[in-house]
């Protein structure tokens, strides 16, 4: 059974940053596709940036030149980097691993607002 786990959430001043992370545990971290992806109140939840098992990364928009995605399979980790956070970064993230199904975590709440 895969579990994720996020951490790395909270509340930030808008143009801070924060690091989120994601551990898996019970299966091949090596062997998955991970992403992040965000849900805030009333909207879809959206793809925000995924790196795949060889290192290529894709990013929304949204987030280009802010945040930075990487993955480390000696820890089992994946990580967002996330700078110059804005009010409409405002959302629980979620880390995703995918290969032939999408395994979800829990969710952390990221808050930026002064």
């Amino acid at each position: 059974q895969v579990q994720l786990v996020e951490s790395g959430g909270g509340l930030v001043q808008p143009g801070g940053s924060l690091r989120l992370s994601c551990a898996l545990s019970g299966s091949q971290f090596r062997i998955y596709n991970m992403g992040w992806y965000r849900q805030a109140p009333g909207k879809q939840r959206e793809l925000v940036a995924s790196i795949t098992t060889r290192g290529i990364t894709n990013y929304a928009d949204s987030v280009k030149g802010r945040f930075t995605i990487s993955r480390d399979n000696a820890k089992n980790t994946v990580a967002l980097q996330m700078n110059s956070l804005k009010p409409e970064d405002t959302a629980v993230y979620y880390c995703n691993a995918r290969v032939n199904y999408d395994w979800w975590g829990q969710g952390t709440q990221v808050t930026v607002s002064s």
